[in-house]
């Protein structure tokens, strides 16, 4: 069975964070201003966690493959996209690994490499690739789009006709 690109990216990055995202990021500045500074060295003697290399790397070469084929990818985006994905995929396995418990801080980190994958792949991809790439993305995400969010008015509310 083969997984699309979409679906993969979908479950790998974007749908764990994708609920809860921004409510995460404003008690954590809060939170880092009110605590003090002696906490931070307990933490940062574990060992970080490390995903195993061969199953992060077939999920990025997966996804790489599937963009490949989507998007029609020249050999050297290819390479490039493929360490963005590799980067991306690795943070994310290292990050629920890490907070696996705090499921908060977990969908805040997993949107911040979601957004910097994006933000990557912008400046490798085409403009037409780069939208198409967006389009299924919004897809397969359920984001509706803006022609359809202007339909008819909600019940029990007035509409703007005069």
């Amino acid at each position: 069975m083969k997984i699309s690109f979409f679906a993969a990216f979908l479950l790998l990055i974007v749908a764990p964070g994708f609920a809860q995202a921004q409510t995460a990021a404003k008690p954590k500045a809060a939170a880092a201003a009110t605590k003090p500074k002696a906490a931070t060295p307990a933490k940062t003697s574990a060992p970080a966690p490390t995903p195993p290399a061969d199953k992060v790397e077939a999920r990025a070469k997966a996804l790489t493959d599937n963009m490949r084929q989507a998007l029609g990818l020249t050999p050297p985006q290819v390479v490039k996209v493929n360490q963005i994905n590799l980067t991306s995929v690795r943070n994310v396995e290292t990050a629920r690994l890490r907070y696996r418990t705090d499921l908060r801080k977990l969908n805040g980190i997993v949107e911040d490499i979601g957004q910097s994958r994006l933000a990557a792949l912008k400046e490798v991809l085409s403009p037409d690739q780069f939208n198409r790439y967006q389009r299924k993305r919004e897809e397969k995400m359920g984001v509706p789009n803006t022609s359809a969010a202007q339909g008819n008015p909600v019940p029990g509310l007035p509409s703007n006709q005069d």
